[in-house]
């Protein structure tokens, strides 16, 4: 790929503005409630990191996906869950708060364990010799590009409470709008071959969401979480942060390949609808 303003500025910029985002809700408090329910964190950070990478390489393999697209479906998987899982945990009655310190501290875990998933993938699927990017410098720069702004957030949030509250609406619209312009944007450099990559990841990528949706609810029921916990959990691990998986991978500075990008940008336009009907249906009391 090219590299262009668009690729060197506006994807940067795009995660800095949703981490910003997320930076303007958190305080240390929510890092300190992983104390308060650390069996609930602990199983939704298990499932986040074990079982999704597991799901997702199992997709690739059964599939038969083809090499970036493989290495695209696990960096999905290793994307921590953003601020779209807080909105749907709460629509569906989810215990919110213990959505924001499971994306808290993934956000943070992800930093490390990102690269790692990211790498194995790389060499799983195309080979030994392929040059891995998300080495030291790339996780430097990972580090400074998303959690700088989340610091900056939280440090406003910290001082002026009043102009934190006024920002994140604003910004929480501008996350949006990066949302699509990211990927209207890594759709638009593959028109050509958008059809193909639709057909071949589409099917993987929905059943990774529902399985997602479905192992982030059910395990925590069977290690007899509280049901409005499991909610919290299936969304949190549900719905993944597709916009930094986009920018991570086509990002000059970080994979830089678009390729890489298709099965985020074909999840986000899936993951609202199977979002909205899973909170639909755990939102039901007898469910």
């Amino acid at each position: 790929m090219e590299t262009n303003t668009i690729t060197t500025v506006v994807m940067p910029l795009a995660i800095g503005i949703i981490m910003l985002g997320l930076g303007l809700s958190l305080t240390l408090d929510d890092f300190r409630r992983v104390v308060v329910y650390p069996k609930a964190v602990a199983v939704g950070l298990l499932c986040q990191m074990l079982v999704l990478p597991g799901a997702a390489y199992g997709l690739a393999v059964v599939f038969h996906l083809p090499p970036e697209l493989a290495v695209g479906l696990m960096l999905l998987a290793a994307s921590p869950g953003g601020a779209t899982a807080n909105l749907f945990s709460h629509l569906a009655h989810g215990d919110v708060a213990l959505n924001i310190t499971i994306t808290a501290v993934n956000s943070v875990l992800s930093l490390l364990t990102m690269p790692l998933i990211v790498n194995f993938a790389l060499t799983r699927f195309m080979g030994k010799g392929t040059v891995l990017p998300l080495q030291l410098d790339k996780i430097l720069q990972v580090f400074a590009i998303v959690l700088t702004p989340v610091a900056i957030g939280m440090l406003i949030r910290a001082r002026r409470r009043s102009v934190s509250d006024a920002l994140q609406k604003p910004v929480k619209i501008l996350s949006a709008v990066f949302l699509l312009l990211v990927i209207v944007l890594a759709v638009a450099k593959e028109r050509v071959r958008i059809v193909d990559y639709a057909a071949a990841v589409g099917l993987p990528a929905l059943l990774f969401n529902l399985i997602s949706l479905g192992a982030g609810y059910l395990i925590p029921l069977l290690v007899r979480v509280p049901r409005r916990q499991a909610i919290a959990i299936g969304m949190e691990v549900g719905i993944h942060n597709g916009t930094l998986a986009i920018t991570i991978a086509s990002s000059p500075l970080l994979l830089n390949n678009l390729t890489m990008a298709m099965p985020a940008a074909v999840y986000s336009l899936i993951m609202f609808f199977t979002a909205a009907a899973f909170g639909w249906l755990v939102s039901r009391k007898r469910v």
